[in-house]
């Protein structure tokens, strides 16, 4: 096999590859293999078919494209492995030679990972956060406790809707006098001031008491999730059933055995501080160590081709599917519902794509220069933290793992986390020991090209 490169412009190469008749022969032969392999012909057993019957079964020319399949893939692989090209897109073939008893001369035209050339990572500083718990942040804290122990009781005769008020009602919407689909609801409980309906809704019943019958007049907003109803305005006949109010508990003893395991007030209070002090230090160290990686980041040089961007954007929105797809929804509801296209949400991605694409890179050239490797135990412990967290055995994972061909994704995966620690620890030596949930601070499976016929 000869490779020839020849570059197109700054990110992409088109590579010339030959290979020798004799290696053709011998792809054939494979992909007469193969086929025989997949198919059942009368008369022969699975795999010994003769060419000469599956050429007479299925043509000729369907055994020589097996074969410059086979052949594509293989010598691709090899041309590039022998010019050091990694590639960050997938190959546009083209065929210039391609018969029987002779030399195969096939185009492969791809986009190649970028070169980067690193600036200072060694001895950088960063802004250190405060990481003190105020007395007011700790009442805070003991007053969402207390929301969250309240009680809803109907509030006395005669009283009138308030803000936070829980006003239960029915009411049924019209647009020019007709009824719309969603627009009628029963014993409904809406939060006054939550704006959970439409805007001006619950204000229009701040006064109202229990049994009145209040006729609220809005507009839908122009950008309005339902496109036959934006910009409409809308009358909603409302009955109040009842106004139910939070009540909230009184902060002593008695209500820290209810809401804790402890049994006075400061016993509850001085185990809050202790939580919120050391979640405050954690997150001032994580935001130190991230604002270190980001200056290094910021002062290497690199040019992103747009393809590693749009891949990149891919993956967030089949991640975001994925995580709504986890809660019961579809990501055609969700773009619908926020009044988005799948481009318009392509577009909000891009550049927060372009910088997670851009801090990979650099991990990685960070990596190379320092001599970073990944070892059997760490593909071990990589494989063991992903068992824990999708509660799997790990060689269930390590077997799916395998099965797909992502052997290589993982090892980069681990790379990349080596070199955001490691580099850490260059970058700041009075270092000793890191938060693991910095190891999660940027996240790129390596893309491996495979041919695609």
């Amino acid at each position: 096999m000869k490779a020839t490169v020849n570059p197109v412009d700054q990110h992409v190469v088109t590579l010339t590859i030959e290979v020798p008749a004799a290696e053709v022969d011998k792809g054939i032969k494979q992909a007469v293999k193969r086929i025989a392999g997949q198919v059942n012909i009368p008369g022969f057993r699975k795999g010994h078919a003769p060419r000469r019957i599956l050429e007479m079964n299925f043509g000729k020319e369907a055994i020589l494209e097996e074969a410059f399949e086979v052949l594509a893939s293989q010598n691709y692989s090899a041309a590039l492995r022998e010019n050091d090209i990694v590639p960050v897109s997938e190959p546009e073939i083209e065929r210039e030679q391609f018969e029987e008893g002779k030399d195969l001369i096939f185009k492969a035209t791809v986009t190649k990972r970028p070169e980067v050339k690193l600036g200072d990572y060694k001895g950088l500083e960063a802004d250190k956060q405060d990481a003190t718990v105020s007395d007011e942040q700790i009442e805070e804290q003991l007053n969402n406790i207390r929301e969250q122990q309240a009680k809803m009781v109907v509030a006395e005769e005669g009283a009138t809707i308030q803000k936070d008020d829980f006003a239960v009602i029915d009411f049924a919407g019209s647009v020019d006098g007709k009824p719309f689909d969603g627009g009628e609801g029963k014993s409904y409980p809406l939060q006054i001031g939550s704006g959970s309906f439409i805007p001006g809704f619950e204000d229009q019943l701040i006064g109202a008491k229990a049994g009145d019958d209040v006729t609220v007049k809005v507009t839908f907003p122009e950008d309005y999730f339902v496109a036959e109803l934006a910009g409409k305005e809308a009358e909603f006949k409302t009955h109040i059933h009842d106004i139910k109010r939070k009540e909230l508990p009184e902060l002593n003893d008695e209500f820290a055995k209810e809401a804790s395991s402890y049994e006075t007030i400061e016993e509850l209070k001085k185990d809050l501080r202790t939580k919120m002090e050391e979640e405050a230090s954690r997150r001032a160290i994580d935001t130190y160590n991230a604002d270190l990686i980001q200056t290094a980041v910021k002062n290497a040089t690199v040019e992103i081709p747009e393809v590693m961007i749009k891949d990149r954007v891919e993956q967030m929105i089949q991640e975001l599917a994925m995580n709504m797809e986890g809660r019961g929804l579809k990501l055609d509801d969700y773009l619908k519902f926020s009044n988005k296209t799948i481009e318009d949400l392509r577009s909000e991605y891009k550049d927060s794509a372009a910088e997670n694409v851009r801090a990979d890179l650099v991990l990685d050239a960070i990596a190379t220069a320092e001599g970073i490797e990944v070892t059997p135990d760490d593909m071990n412990r990589e494989i063991f933290i992903m068992a824990q967290n999708f509660g799997a055995d790990p060689k269930e994972v390590w077997d799916i793992i395998a099965k797909e061909g992502r052997v290589a994704m993982l090892a980069g995966s681990v790379a990349r986390k080596k070199s955001q620690l490691d580099s850490l620890l260059i970058m700041q030596k009075a270092l000793k020991r890191l938060n693991n949930s910095l190891l999660n601070w940027v996240h790129e499976k390596v893309i491996t090209c495979m041919y695609q016929s």
